[in-house]
């Protein structure tokens, strides 16, 4: 099982990142991987499960969402996404449908549009 990440933790990855875009330089790998790891923590907190599997390379993946669960191969239900991307969809800051059709979300399966637990609460 992976280190739970602290809501202090979590929540100041995310302001370094924030601070980091709005300077127009790239925040540094701990904080970026630290903040999509919190997120994803948040959203499986929030839609315990098996059925989705929510993948942000290389920095973390998360299964989601109850109902059948995969267990060999890849799951029949999948979202992935970058890093920046995840950020925004998790945080508010862009929309699903937005970001869906500007490409940046790869969504494969029935269960696979997760819209409806986004934006989370960090």
């Amino acid at each position: 099982m992976p280190r739970r990440i602290s809501t202090d933790d979590g929540r100041a990855a995310l302001s370094a990142v924030r601070a980091a875009a709005e300077a127009s330089v790239a925040p540094s790998r701990t904080d970026h991987a630290t903040a999509v790891r919190y997120l994803l923590q948040l959203l499986a907190e929030k839609a315990p499960g098996n059925s989705v599997e929510v993948r942000v390379p290389p920095f973390g993946a998360v299964q989601v969402v109850e109902g059948p669960r995969h267990t060999r191969g890849t799951p029949p239900n999948i979202v992935e996404t970058d890093p920046t991307t995840w950020i925004a969809l998790a945080t508010g800051a862009e929309h699903w449908t937005d970001a869906a059709s500007a490409g940046r979300i790869l969504a494969s399966g029935t269960r696979a549009d997760i819209s409806d637990l986004l934006p989370l609460r960090p």
